[in-house]
């Protein structure tokens, strides 16, 4: 017979669902026969080999198997913890931006998402302020339990800093866009049409055109991106967003910067030079 622990709801990221933006994503599960329904808040861990005979016969062997169990749950819930994020000050562990040393780089590689160790998203980089922090992302928004293979877009990073705002990268199969393998973002079609498809990613909620109030066009080498500024007084990600796309392989990548309202005067050109930093 095996032995039921529960645990506190904050392990239970990847069995809800956290944005009705990923709701076909959602994750289901099922119980078995003769089993009560497992409430709200908690989650129960299975730990074989664990017998309750043995625990009466042996108080001993009993704290034995109780703290082997324990041990065993740590494990499982380490294997099951948020996407891996340093929350302290990303100035501590990330070089100095050469052009403007007031900025940190922050170059991807496959170490840090899956999407990256699968090669569906090649590395990229930004700038920050020294003083932000890289936050979690839940297991049910990383894409860590779909890659290689992902029908639905899934947060890469994400980084914030109370009084200046947010930012995330986001990537998108290709095939949302256009049935066309390896298309540019020119081949999906114009600035106005990328938008109307990716901005419910960029507000963390809905899209509405009326929104955008500016577009522009940049090429990097063989690579072009679409930038944009967005008013988005209803957005979840905060009243402004500045964004950036790009086309690359199999994937469209969004990178988003977010401030609300108290944030967006101080912050902006912080913000806008942090979007304009990022390539891939």
């Amino acid at each position: 017979m095996d032995c039921k622990l529960e645990l506190p709801s904050m392990v239970t990221a990847s069995a809800v669902r956290i944005s009705p933006l990923f709701s076909s994503s959602g994750v289901t599960s099922s119980h078995p026969p003769h089993q009560p329904e497992v409430s709200t808040g908690v989650i129960s861990l299975s730990i074989p080999n664990i017998s309750y005979r043995g625990l009466l016969r042996s108080p001993a062997a009993g704290r034995r198997d109780f703290l082997r169990g324990i041990a065993l749950a740590s494990v499982l819930l380490i294997k099951s913890s948020d996407s891996k994020a340093r929350e302290v000050e990303v100035g501590s562990y990330l070089p100095l931006f050469s052009s403007d040393p007031s900025f940190v780089l922050f170059r991807a590689s496959p170490s840090d998402t899956p999407a990256l160790r699968a090669g569906n998203v090649q590395p990229y980089e930004f700038i920050l302020p020294p003083s932000w922090k890289q936050t979690r992302v839940a297991n049910i928004l990383s894409g860590n339990y779909c890659q290689p293979k992902c029908a639905e877009p899934w947060v890469e990073v994400k980084f914030e800093d109370e009084k200046q705002g947010k930012v995330q990268v986001v990537a998108s199969p290709l095939i949302r866009l256009t049935n066309k393998p390896n298309a540019t973002i020119e081949d999906i079609g114009t600035p106005e049409k990328v938008i109307a498809s990716l901005g419910p990613f960029v507000t963390g909620n809905t899209y509405d055109s009326d929104e955008l109030l500016e577009t522009s066009i940049e090429k990097h080498g063989n690579q072009t991106y679409y930038s944009y500024v967005l008013e988005t007084p209803y957005a979840l990600t905060g009243s402004h967003n500045l964004a950036k796309a790009t086309a690359k392989g199999n994937t469209v990548v969004l990178f988003v910067a977010s401030a609300n309202d108290k944030q967006w005067p101080a912050s902006q050109e912080t913000l806008k030079a942090m979007v304009d930093s990022f390539q891939i």
